[in-house]
């Protein structure tokens, strides 16, 4: 199977999606209220958290159903992935948040 094939997965997409709303989460409530910590997290902090740790079922699901049916396709995802996920964690170590 291709790249695109096994793109279209939902659970090849949907982590990254999850990471691409938990680092525009960082990066709204860094232009709102500063990189400033607070003494509580917030909201935003808590849905970040939860939106990288759901994340982690979802790549270990794609990665048994998919390695083994596209192994070349399934890695370049799972680095896509890798690489998403990285990206939202990237302003809260810039920021040190």
């Amino acid at each position: 199977m291709s790249f695109m094939t096994v793109a279209r997965r939902p659970s090849a997409f949907l982590p990254v999606a999850m990471s691409i709303v938990a680092c525009a989460l960082v990066l709204c409530r860094v232009a709102l209220y500063g990189a400033a910590r607070g003494t509580d997290e917030g909201t935003a902090a808590h849905l970040f958290q939860l939106l990288v740790v759901a994340q982690v079922p979802v790549i270990a699901f794609f990665a048994v159903r998919w390695l083994p049916r596209a192994p070349r396709g399934a890695l370049s995802i799972l680095a896509l992935q890798a690489m998403a996920v990285l990206l939202a964690l990237a302003p809260v170590y810039y920021f040190r948040l």
